[in-house]
């Protein structure tokens, strides 16, 4: 694959560029993987509880078993208790099974929940699923830079249906599962469009059901292949396929 058609905003072939040697690079599952696992980790959010929650309270042990406020044969759940008069007992505090006691396995602050991955490693992967999303059509979809300042979502939309794309939401291909409810409907992943300067095109399609589109700094393997999927597409511009040899220096470390 030497040479890649430019195609126009109707699906027509204008002009012809040098490919890329980064469309060459192999599949490989299992490094796309790791490398969205390191994305969506990278979005949790760390949950922690307060360290003393449960344990600002006046209850305390008091004595052994043959203490005179314990009394014998006392069920271990209230000894720690409040300090009452005459040596009643009171209320059971700092046990988790106790109403008003501590949280039985509270979430560790320290808990690392990043899965960090190699710089080297990611970026072969975002060069893998560039090459992988590049290939699953019979030809590159290169356009001509104008795409990047289409405002409208029908023109978009008709964009997309000169490459036989369908973004209608009565699709029933787009659909994901067959239950009905109340609950947000949600699309399967089907293209991602990638341009170099954004003038329009990210607001004009992002209401479009399956469709992603983002900027060449902001590409990342998971906008490629949303779960490490193998069947979506990608979507580029002119400019933005001449400078997919530069992106080596602008990923970020995940």
């Amino acid at each position: 694959m030497s040479k890649i058609s430019v195609l126009s905003i109707e699906g027509k072939a204008t002009s012809e560029i040098e490919a890329p040697s980064q469309l060459s690079y192999p599949y490989k599952p299992w490094l796309i993987n790791r490398a969205v696992l390191a994305e969506n980790t990278m979005r949790l959010q760390p949950q922690g509880h307060y360290l003393l929650a449960g344990m600002q309270t006046t209850a305390v042990y008091v004595g052994k078993m043959h203490a005179w406020r314990t009394g014998r044969h006392v069920g271990r759940a209230i000894r720690p208790r409040e300090k009452l008069a005459e040596g009643a007992l009171g209320k059971v505090r700092r046990i988790p099974s106790a109403v008003t006691g501590k949280r039985a396995s509270p979430h560790l602050i320290e808990k690392t929940q990043v899965e960090r991955i190699n710089r080297t490693e990611y970026v072969n992967a975002l060069y893998s699923a560039i090459a992988k999303t590049l290939k699953n059509r019979e030809r590159p979809l290169v356009f001509v830079n104008e795409i990047e300042g289409l405002k409208r979502s029908k023109d978009v939309d008709a964009m997309l249906r000169h490459i036989e794309i369908n973004t209608s939401s009565k699709s029933k291909i787009l659909k994901r599962g067959v239950r009905r409810s109340s609950r947000q409907r949600r699309y399967a992943h089907v293209a991602t469009i990638v341009v170099n300067e954004d003038r329009g095109i990210v607001k004009a399609a992002r209401n479009l059901p399956g469709i992603n589109v983002c900027t060449l700094d902001r590409l990342t393997v998971g906008k490629l292949m949303p779960g490490g999927t193998e069947k979506g597409v990608s979507i580029w511009s002119e400019s933005a396929i001449r400078q997919i040899g530069d992106m080596r220096s602008k990923i970020k470390m995940v």
